[in-house]
Parts: C-alpha cells; sequence; structure tokens
C-alpha cells in the first residue's frame, strides 16, 4: 500500500473515531430526553475559545527530505500528532444558517527518530495559522459545516554537519485552506468539534549555497484532522417545545476539562569559573525561558473507570540547555527544549478503581479528578502513560515546580533515578491499596533505552514500592512515605570505565563508557516526611540514596540528598491565597561516580572535565502572590555552592519568575 492510500485511510479512521467520540460526548451529556432534544434548538451565537489535538501529513515537495514528526500511536509523518488553540465567532440566523470567523494555531511534534539524520539536509514545519470563515446549519445541538480561508506557516531547514545540526532562521509562508467539519454542544457552555483542513502554502526557495548545498523549494501541502473542545461565551440555551420557557443545557459530571500555563523565566549573574567543560554552566551569566500550556481531560467510562488525557505544548529551554546543575534551578525545564512549542500527549491513562465497601469520601472536581463520592477503603490500577511522581514521592509542600518550590532537588526524593522520556514520563502500570490511615502502592514502568533517551523500553524496566503512613500529631495532620526503587537498564559502570581507560589514558572515556554499556541495576530508597504544625504552616524533609555505580538513566546526577524546608500560607497577612517557602538540599555522589566526573567524564547534566568534588549544597526561597483565583506570580532565588559538586566554580546566584495559570 502507497504512502497515500496509507493516509487516507488513517484520516479516515481517525474521522470515524472522532465522530464516535462526540457522538459519547453528547450522550453523555445530562440532558433532557430524547425526543425533546431531537425538537430542541441550540442558540450557537456568540464567542468561544478552545484548544485541538490531531494528525496531520502531506508533503513539502520532491528532494526535501522531511523530518519524521512523532505520530506516537500513529505512523510519523511532516507534523506527526498536532495540537493547538482557536477562537472564534458565529452567528445563528433565524434560518438556522450559522455564519462565522475562526483563527487558529496548531503545532507538530518532536522529532520521531533522533538519529535519523541521512541526508545533508532536512525540512521541518515548525507551526501552522489559518484565519477562515465558517458557514454552516444548525441541527438543535449539532453543527455541521464548512470552513475556507487564509493560512500561514513557518518552516525552516535542519543542515547535517558533522557531529553537529545548524538550523537556518526559517521562513514564515503564506497560503490558502479549505475544510470541513461537524460540532457539537455536549454539556454546559462546552462544545467538540471534528474537522478536517487542507492546507497548501506558496513555494519559497532556500539558498543553501552558504553550505555548499544546491537550492531547495519548499511547498508545504499539509492535510490536517483535529479534533476540538470549545467552552462559549454566553448564554447558550435550549428551547424545547413541549417544556415552559428557556433551559440551560444541563453541566455533566461524567467528563471534566482543566488547563494550566507557566511561563518561567531564569537567570544568573557571571560567577567564579575558572575552568569549564563540555557541560558546564557557563560562568558568564545567562537568561532563559520555558513556557508550558497543558489541558487536562478526563472522562468517566463506566463504574469506577476513568480514563485521563493530558494533550501539552511546551517550549523553550533551562539554562545551558538544562545542563550544568545536579540540583537543576528549574523543574519546567525539560531535557526536550524546543525553540517552537512543541506537542506532546504527555498523559493518557486508564484508572479503575475497586471500591472496598465502608466509609465513603467526596472527591471534588479538579485536574485528574472527577468529581463524586468512593470508598475510601478501595484498591485502584492506573495503566498507561504518565509521570512517576504522579503516583510516587508525593509531598503537600514540595512537589509542583508550577506552583511551590522549583529546584529538581527540592520538589523531588532526588537521588530517585525514577524512569522518564526526555520531558519525564513514562509508561507503565500503578496499583495501590488504600486505608484510612496509610496505602501501600507498587508500579512498573519502562526505562529509557539508554541515558538521557526519548526511547521507552519494557525489555529491562524500572520498578517501585511506597508505604504511605498518615497520622495527627497534636490534632495536626502528617504523612510519611518510605519508597524502594529498582531499575534495569543499559547503562555503564564507572569502575569498570575507569579501569579501561587507566590501562590505556589516551581512551576517552565517554566513548569506553558508550562501548560497555550492558543490562545494569540502579537500586536504592527513599523516606518523605510532611507535617503540619499550624494552621496553614507545614514543614517537609526527603531523604534519598541510590547505589550510585552504574549511569544514571532518567533524572539527574544524584547519588544521596538531604532536603527540607517550611511553608507558611499568606492567611497570617491578610493574604490567604499567597505562599511562602523556604528550604535548603544537599547532594552527594558515590566515590566511583565522583572518580568518573573527575577523569572528564559526563553524566547526563553536569561534566566539568575535572572536578574539586564537595557536595552540591542548594538555598531556595519563593513568595507566590496570588493575582486573583486563577493567576498566580512568583519571585524566586536560589544560592548554588560547589555547582555540579565542584568547588573550583561557583557559588551561583539564580533568580527566576513564574506565571501561573490553572483554570
Amino acid at each position: 500500500m502507497n504512502r497515500r492510500k496509507l493516509f487516507s485511510r488513517l484520516v479516515l479512521t481517525t474521522a470515524s473515531l472522532g465522530l464516535f467520540v462526540l457522538d459519547r460526548a453528547a450522550n453523555a451529556a445530562d440532558m433532557p430526553t430524547k425526543a425533546a432534544v431531537s425538537k430542541a434548538v441550540y442558540d450557537w451565537t456568540g464567542f468561544y475559545l478552545g484548544g485541538h489535538v490531531g494528525y496531520g501529513g502531506g508533503s513539502f515537495g520532491p528532494g526535501t527530505n522531511p523530518l519524521p514528526e512523532q505520530g506516537v500511536f500513529l505512523p510519523h509523518s511532516i507534523t506527526g500528532l498536532t495540537g493547538g488553540y482557536q477562537i472564534g465567532y458565529v452567528r445563528q440566523f433565524p434560518n438556522h444558517v450559522v455564519l462565522g470567523i475562526e483563527a487558529d494555531a496548531t503545532f507538530t511534534s518532536p522529532l520521531d527518530a533522533p538519529a535519523l539524520r541521512p541526508a545533508p539536509f532536512n525540512t521541518t514545519i515548525d507551526s501552522l495559522g489559518t484565519v477562515r470563515g465558517r458557514a454552516g446549519y444548525a441541527l438543535g445541538t449539532w453543527l455541521p459545516y464548512v470552513t475556507g480561508g487564509f493560512a500561514w506557516g513557518h518552516s525552516h531547514i535542519d543542515i547535517n554537519d558533522i557531529g553537529s545540526v545548524v538550523s537556518t532562521p526559517g521562513h514564515t509562508q503564506t497560503g490558502w485552506t479549505a475544510g470541513a467539519g461537524v460540532e457539537v454542544a455536549v454539556s454546559g457552555n462546552w462544545s467538540a468539534k471534528l474537522e478536517y483542513d487542507y492546507i497548501e502554502l506558496a513555494r519559497h526557495v532556500y539558498d543553501l549555497s552558504g553550505f555548499g548545498l544546491p537550492p531547495v523549494n519548499v511547498d508545504p501541502n499539509i492535510h490536517l484532522v483535529k479534533l476540538g473542545l470549545n467552552y462559549r461565551f454566553g448564554d447558550h440555551q435550549l428551547l424545547v417545545p413541549s417544556a415552559s420557557g428557556r433551559s440551560a443545557l444541563p453541566e455533566s459530571n461524567d467528563w471534566n476539562v482543566h488547563a494550566q500555563t507557566t511561563f518561567l523565566p531564569t537567570a544568573y549573574p557571571a560567577f567564579r569559573s575558572p575552568y569549564a567543560g563540555s557541560f558546564s554552566l557557563p560562568g558568564s551569566g545567562q537568561a532563559r525561558e520555558t513556557w508550558t500550556t497543558t489541558a487536562f481531560l478526563g472522562v468517566r467510562l463506566w463504574q469506577g473507570g476513568e480514563f485521563y488525557f493530558d494533550p501539552e505544548l511546551a517550549q523553550g529551554f533551562g539554562l545551558n540547555g538544562t545542563l550544568g546543575l545536579a540540583g537543576f534551578p528549574n523543574g519546567e525545564a525539560q531535557k526536550a527544549g524546543a525553540p517552537f512549542p512543541k506537542y506532546r500527549p504527555e498523559r493518557y491513562y486508564l484508572r479503575q478503581t475497586f471500591g472496598l465497601g465502608g466509609e465513603q469520601e467526596d472527591v471534588s472536581d479538579a485536574a485528574h479528578q472527577l468529581s463524586g463520592k468512593r470508598d475510601i477503603d478501595r484498591v485502584t490500577l492506573i495503566v498507561g502513560r504518565f509521570a512517576v511522581g504522579d503516583f510516587f514521592d508525593g509531598n503537600s509542600y514540595a512537589k509542583d515546580p508550577r506552583a511551590d518550590f522549583m529546584n529538581w532537588a527540592m520538589w523531588s526524593s532526588a537521588a530517585y533515578d525514577f524512569p522518564a522520556d526526555l520531558p519525564g514520563y513514562t509508561r507503565g502500570a500503578v496499583v495501590e491499596l488504600n486505608r484510612k490511615d496509610w496505602a501501600l502502592r507498587a508500579g512498573v514502568f519502562e526505562v529509557p533505552s539508554a541515558p538521557n533517551t526519548d526511547v521507552l523500553t519494557f525489555n529491562t524496566g524500572g520498578a517501585a514500592i511506597e508505604f504511605e503512613e498518615r497520622h495527627k500529631i497534636f490534632d495536626q495532620p502528617g504523612k510519611l512515605r518510605l519508597g524502594i526503587f529498582a531499575n534495569r537498564g543499559n547503562s555503564g559502570n564507572y569502575r569498570q570505565a575507569l579501569s579501561i581507560e587507566a590501562a590505556d589514558p589516551m581512551l576517552d572515556i565517554n566513548a569506553v563508557m558508550a562501548a560497555i554499556r550492558r543490562q545494569n541495576e540502579k537500586y536504592g530508597v527513599y523516606l518523605n516526611a510532611e507535617q503540619q504544625i499550624a494552621k496553614d504552616v507545614g514543614i517537609f524533609a526527603r531523604a534519598s540514596w541510590n547505589d550510585g555505580q552504574n549511569e544514571i538513566l532518567s533524572f539527574s546526577d544524584i547519588d544521596r540528598s538531604l532536603s527540607g524546608g517550611f511553608s507558611i500560607k499568606g492567611s497570617y497577612w491578610g493574604r490567604s491565597s499567597d505562599t511562602i517557602g523556604v528550604g535548603g538540599a544537599i547532594n552527594g555522589l558515590s566515590s566511583a561516580h565522583r572518580d568518573f566526573l573527575a577523569a572528564g567524564g559526563l553524566g547526563l547534566l553536569i561534566g566539568d572535565g575535572r572536578l574539586n568534588y564537595h557536595p552540591e549544597q542548594i538555598l531556595e526561597t519563593y513568595y507566590a502572590f496570588a493575582i486573583d483565583k486563577n493567576f498566580t506570580v512568583t519571585a524566586d532565588y536560589q544560592f548554588i555552592t560547589n555547582p555540579a559538586y565542584n568547588a573550583d566554580r561557583g557559588p551561583v546566584h539564580i533568580f527566576s519568575g513564574r506565571l501561573h495559570g490553572e483554570f
């Protein structure tokens, strides 16, 4: 089967799946009777704002060598999976005709196979945008429509030099788009849509003579299938002839939508740096920023069964490309940074809860949480893609870099090399037994196929077991968590690499380490405590350790870590939604790990070429100021001595800001 036929079948399959989802959403809403709804008149008039995810493909023209973008569960393509936003306005006329205008922005996925660069250059589309007219015919709560208008996109070319990639500045190309879709009101002010768009952009000629290459004609022709959700502003009501008056479309508690956005700039001034290595934090000072936007979608499938999906757009870089410090100062800084927003389906998992009877508790509506009741005594099974920290190593005062402490060694048991890809997620399964005063949870996870890679595998794997105890001291609640973890992955042994390099000092120790990688184990333990000591005042502490004999696979170059601090809510000074936090951490390495770095070895995040070893020490303080119920702005300061365990460099003063919104 050729690629065009395969893509056509994938579009039809995606469209069929989307129609099923729309129909399921409409029927799941707690609406009036089917007979009444079939005669209902829904008012589509008004502004709306929403997001979409989808899949795309197409061509840039002959000889353009497109990079394969991630399709995850679909084949890679020139766009891979896509995600973005839309805003628009429509007006419904008395004859049921609906006319309107919509603008949207769509972003592509990251590279599917980073090592796949066989050509002298490769072409990539970074983003797409449209401004389109919409014309439809209202059929009650259903709105089929056609759409078309102006389109643009930003492309660039990567030049593949020996051992490096050079990106051209890129170019914005304009063109046109046409498509069709169907939208359905699902509950309250929410509507869902399935849409197909064809986008054709004008040809652009890239002059590559400066790289010794012939010119390249980039002529994008792109197909997109998008599944979206819109929040419609205003009073969109049902008029049911058999009922008296108008009634609003009811809300449903069988699904929910939440979102967050976090912009986090970070900077530091120049510091003492007599020498630097490949992964050193530059001594001259630097400023970087990250920005993430995430939707949290949940749906109740059946009794006790829930499915959660988190599409996320992320752009920006950590300081020095997230290199130079073991306790890294920005918890939003992925190891997969990008200059343009990149779309990833970060979480998609099924959660099944089996109640064991007895006392129940209320569950409020929140991200990853559908409102209702559940048994306190229960067994919960989670299967899918998630972050290990979603279910392990929790803490009420130091857990979320979008809301509290930012440093990696503060919101995590830092010596826990938890399985994760470059953005920090994995696939696996977790089972939890919950009782009123304690919980026991265990999980198995995919680990990276090699240190610091996006490719996950179950051929090896990781596992963790955690016991959580809940108590009260003088009527103040607290928790203790004890975790044991083990990973088996393709990693090198520090002592073996040092022994080989000692026998032949001309060898590059990093090349030696890569050559001796095989299936090795890493195991460890963590203790995590939190205690409220007064209303709106709490303290926390963590201690973690791993064996430190083999390379770190996923998290950071830390083999021993102690951290702790306190958090105070602003109710004491009339700002009940504000928070102040102060904490510190001390990170250390095993003797084998420090000897490897001293010999010029590179870790996941650090490597100065040599090492005057001292424990890395971190002090962090922040003040989170609540602007309103949705937005918080935070000022954060971190003082780090012996950065990357090197007493010859530093100390470093790091200043961060954070604008965080939750909806």
